[in-house]
């Protein structure tokens, strides 16, 4: 247990540091949106070229963990559109963005600063991955369905043509492109660039989580049960799950491969889920389901890390 602590001790206390600097005033919300742009606009895209110039494009593009995660995910966003739209009677926008918060992890802000305590710069790599599933796959999905059902009489091609403008300008997808072009014409970058590129990159995942204490305070939770319970057990639960249980399903198993899958889909939703959902009317429930998900999150990590010790699927020891 004291080694699970000593992984998300720490992690909590870069989060309670950001809660505490916005509640004493110390800086500003403004302020703190300064350091979240920092990080999105900078240090993640740095963190992901470093990832794909550091290591062989074959060895980063994974097949089998694109496929097993973006399947998992994919399965759970499915879930989500079917209870929201079946059970729950919600409309098609409504849905999306449930849905969404459900099957789309907080991969840069905390599911790469754990991974990377656990399993040390492969962590980077699965950061790779899961952005490129999130940002090609499951954030675009949801746009799509929730314009289609936001925007009465805009059709298919209006919609997936705003879509597609709107990742052209993501940092995150930016930085991707940029990893790939450099890995793969194969010339080192100079000294100085490769420094640069590992300061911003080292910044990633503490700066994150400051910005996620931040967020964090002056959040509230009013009369929206049935929704935050429907995205807590989703994100929380059911994502970890289905990815797990996917793969499963994979010949000759890595179990470096299903730790850092484990651990991504473990986190919390998107911190840029409450953007989406203002879009949508929905402010209040994504604003307060980040909040519920990522307090919830101490204990479910937890859980998940001494699952983790206590199995011989997982490349950790069971000490």
């Amino acid at each position: 247990m004291l080694d699970i602590l000593a992984i998300t001790t720490p992690i909590f206390l870069l989060i309670g540091f950001g809660y505490l600097t916005v509640a004493g005033r110390i800086i500003s919300r403004e302020q703190l949106q300064g350091v979240g742009i920092f990080v999105m606009y900078c240090a993640l895209p740095a963190l992901i070229i470093r990832a794909l110039t550091q290591n062989a494009l074959a060895e980063v593009f994974n097949p089998h963990y694109l496929l097993a995660y973006g399947v998992g995910s994919l399965a759970v966003f499915g879930l989500g559109l079917a209870i929201s739209l079946k059970v729950r009677r919600h409309p098609l926008g409504t849905s999306a963005i449930l849905s969404l918060g459900m099957s789309a992890s907080n991969s840069g802000f905390i599911g790469y600063p754990v991974a990377s305590m656990v399993l040390g710069p492969p962590a980077a790599i699965f950061l790779a991955l899961c952005m490129v599933i999130e940002n090609l796959l499951i954030i675009p999905l949801a746009l799509i369905l929730a314009e289609l059902g936001h925007q009465t009489g805009n059709d298919l091609h209006k919609t997936l043509r705003r879509t597609f403008l709107n990742l052209t300008r993501n940092p995150v997808l930016i930085g991707l492109l940029i990893g790939v072009l450099l890995a793969s014409i194969n010339i080192p970058l100079p000294q100085p660039f490769t420094k640069a590129i590992d300061m911003l990159a080292s910044a990633a995942g503490p700066a994150a989580l400051f910005v996620i204490g931040g967020t964090l305070h002056g959040l509230r939770v009013n009369g929206m049960a049935q929704d935050l319970g429907q995205l807590a057990i989703g994100k929380l639960v059911l994502h970890p799950l289905a990815v797990f249980g996917m793969f499963l399903l994979l010949p000759d198993l890595d179990p470096t491969l299903l730790t850092g899958a484990l651990l991504f889909a473990s986190a919390p939703m998107i911190s840029v889920y409450p953007l989406f959902g203002q879009r949508y009317g929905l402010d209040g429930v994504t604003t307060a389901a980040l909040m519920v998900c990522t307090l919830s999150y101490f204990v479910t990590i937890s859980l998940v890390l001494w699952l983790m010790r206590h199995s011989g699927l997982f490349a950790l020891s069971s000490g």
